[in-house]
């Protein structure tokens, strides 16, 4: 099934090899979600919602009525980011070997990458009713405090440990927090040289993240299984004359089977971007 339409485009498998690899380039850059969570998947186009939980009686039955069954399902929703390529800037890249520019697909990607990040995290509030990290129900919270307080971080994050451990998730842990926490653990202790990331690194060993989210969240793995039915894929749409019209799209779900292995961390910062405490040493990228 060509659903992709890829046998229509007027240019062949080589190009189409440039551009799978620049989207998975770029998304891999914004994906967070993807590197402590368990995957299950790809599965396929047609996976459009999953079975969860198990079968129950809607209400019990009173003497003499017939019990209703029901299960339980969570909608696998479908990612999709439109872009163009100039017809012409392709055929001198296919005909002359001049360098193509796949700035238009890496942004795709990202858009992608970035409303699958959404969905893991918050989830979907439109009426569909699908959950994430930092919204699901059950899940533990802290109120945090202010993590400009050089010892406040390692005691948020452990009082947090503790919670999933009482709790019986033993770890290992995985952190995720929004960018300017995560940028604040640069600092070096006072009268050290060690820096606070150091420190939650021998307790978060699953690793620590930057994500677009507000606060903290620390994860056991326990907690479920992003659902993967359709991976990051590109397909054609046409042209105009001028454009080739393409697209990327994938489909996906975070099914959460323990919210308990969840705890959500309300701190934030009061550190400025001009404090001269903060250290201005960006950590590499963590490999997928």
């Amino acid at each position: 099934m060509d659903y992709l339409n890829r046998s229509q485009a007027p240019f062949g498998a080589d190009v189409w090899k440039e551009i799978d690899a620049a989207a998975v380039r770029a998304a891999r850059d914004r994906l967070t979600g993807r590197r402590f969570l368990d995957i299950e998947g790809p599965f396929g186009i047609g996976l459009t919602t999953i079975e969860v939980g198990n079968d129950e009686y809607c209400r019990e039955p009173v003497a003499g009525e017939a019990g209703a069954v029901l299960g339980r399902a969570l909608s696998i929703p479908m990612l999709r980011k439109s872009f163009r390529l100039s017809i012409r800037r392709l055929a001198a890249h296919i005909e002359n070997r001049q360098p193509l520019d796949l700035a238009p697909v890496e942004d795709a990607a990202e858009a992608v990458a970035d409303r699958e990040e959404e969905f893991i995290y918050r989830g979907s509030g439109e009426g569909f009713s699908l959950r994430g990290l930092q919204t699901i129900d059950g899940r533990h919270s802290l109120p945090g405090g202010d993590w400009a307080a050089v010892d406040r971080a390692l005691g948020d994050v452990l009082a947090a440990v503790t919670k999933l451990d009482d709790a019986g998730f033993r770890g290992p842990y995985a952190l995720v927090l929004s960018p300017a926490l995560y940028n604040g653990l640069f600092r070096l202790y006072p009268g050290s040289d060690t820096m606070q990331l150091e420190h939650l690194r021998r307790l978060c060993t699953l690793g620590i993240f930057k994500a677009a989210i507000e606060g903290g969240i620390l994860v056991d793995p326990t907690v479920g299984v992003l659902i993967i039915g359709q991976d990051l894929q590109a397909g054609y749409g046409g042209q105009d004359g001028v454009h080739y019209q393409l697209y990327l799209t994938e489909s996906l779900v975070l099914r959460i089977d323990e919210p308990e292995a969840i705890c959500t961390i309300a701190a934030e910062t009061s550190l400025q971007a001009g404090d001269p405490t903060r250290r201005a040493t960006r950590e590499p990228k963590a490999a997928s």
